[in-house]
């Protein structure tokens, strides 16, 4: 792909778009770009006890908002992965040596790099046997009848940082194209046993101020605001409306300690949801009616602190609401999924303009798929008697690609069979 134009671009969006690009190319602009302003990336660790036995474990080592609620890191890749090899336990001791030299040349942060790997049901289905009832990892499929296209492919790699740079040296050194990890020489890569599916490459961005750097792009209007940290202009990501790690953690059987992962890369109708609707309008449908009567949200979801302020009164009254008032709020209906009060999901989604349109790549942590399925469900609001465009934002996104992933803990996260406890 053709690199960014510099002149075009402030700084912070140039090196987003960099990461977009990928390759080689990208990741020597970005240094380069960083010759003026060098960024000190802190050093990971040679004691691997050190570190947490879950792979999903981020939230203890990314940094706060002033609210205390967890902070993503600003850059986001997805690497699609196919195996080239049968997996044996060369092949899985290499894989094993080449996540750890990731984790031995970057700290276990947002400064530094937290990444996990996932595997799809298309993965497992090569062993003989099933995975066992602890795990639930259907294939995937068509949700109140959306995409109809699929991750297939064998696993894929979720590599997140503050800095740019730390994401693209990473994917370039896993895969033999890049000699050092934060200048520690690199022994063993994944090559010859992952090939990457470049089409199926993912990138995102977190952070305010990040959408508005698009509006360049012809699906990025200019009203978005300035402070926005997602293309739909809200804060996202509240920690009482988010599941603990524990929540979402496989507590028995083989897997204990693994999670399961959902993705769905969507696309956004922005141009819509800004140019031909009010605020006011933006937040009935994001959050409920009773938020924007009450202005208790704000321009970009300022005057919410660690909640989104779904109370259980509020959840209670969305049928009600597209019925009486005509029109529901997208966090109200799905806060309908929730167990005794509790949201089953942890989201880490991420903006995107890939492919020079906006969207969502949307990954959510859940202890089972099915507990996703049921928030979606709730989400999308057929049960209501409501029209489609003031049912939430079931109007403004496309889904157009969905993935299920087995996250394994730590210990079994290099090429893992079905059943941990037989031999394969």
């Amino acid at each position: 792909m053709t690199l960014p134009d510099r002149s075009a671009l402030s700084r912070r969006d140039y090196l987003r778009a960099l990461v977009a690009v990928g390759g080689a190319s990208a990741l020597s602009a970005c240094l380069s770009e960083n010759d003026d302003e060098a960024v000190d990336v802190p050093s990971g660790t040679d004691d691997p006890d050190s570190l947490p036995s879950r792979q999903h474990a981020w939230n203890e080592f990314l940094s706060r908002d002033d609210d205390g609620n967890v902070q993503l890191p600003e850059h986001h890749v997805l690497v699609a992965l196919s195996l080239s090899t049968e997996p044996s336990d060369d092949a899985r001791a290499q894989v094993e040596d080449a996540l750890r030299a990731l984790e031995r040349a970057y700290e276990w942060s947002n400064e530094g790099l937290v990444f996990t790997i996932g595997y799809t049901p298309a993965y497992f289905d090569r062993f003989d046997g099933s995975l066992p009832d602890s795990v639930d990892l259907p294939d995937p499929e068509p949700i109140v009848g959306d995409a109809d296209r699929f991750d297939e492919f064998d696993a894929i790699l979720h590599l997140a940082s503050d800095h740019p740079e730390v994401t693209l040296e990473a994917e370039q050194g896993l895969f033999g194209e890049r000699d050092e990890f934060n200048g520690r020489g690199i022994e063993t890569d994944l090559t010859g046993v992952f090939e990457r599916v470049d089409e199926r490459r993912r990138t995102g961005f977190v952070g305010a101020g990040l959408p508005a750097n698009h509006t360049d792009l012809d699906g990025v209007p200019e009203s978005i605001p300035d402070e926005a940290p997602s293309l739909m202009g809200f804060r996202s990501g509240f920690a009482e409306s988010q599941a603990p790690e524990d929540r979402v953690t496989i507590a028995e059987g083989p897997f204990a300690g693994a999670t399961t992962q959902h993705v769905s890369s969507m696309g956004l109708n922005l141009r819509q949801w800004f140019e031909q609707d009010s605020q006011h309008q933006r937040v009935q449908k994001m959050f409920s009616p009773e938020h924007a009567e009450e202005n208790a949200v704000g321009t970009t979801g300022e005057k919410l602190t660690t909640t989104n302020g779904l109370t259980d009164e509020r959840i209670a009254a969305t049928e009600a609401d597209a019925s009486d008032r005509g029109v529901v709020g997208h966090a109200q209906k799905a806060a309908r999924g929730r167990e005794d009060g509790k949201p089953p999901l942890l989201r880490r989604d991420f903006s995107t303009v890939d492919d020079d349109r906006p969207g969502i790549h949307f990954l959510a942590l859940q202890e089972g798929i099915e507990e996703f399925v049921r928030v979606r469900q709730a989400m999308e609001g057929t049960d209501l008697d409501v029209t489609n465009l003031n049912n939430g934002i079931t109007g403004y996104i496309f889904v157009n690609r969905r993935g299920n992933y087995l996250v394994p803990p730590r210990s079994l996260r290099a090429l893992p069979p079905t059943n941990p406890t037989e031999t394969e």
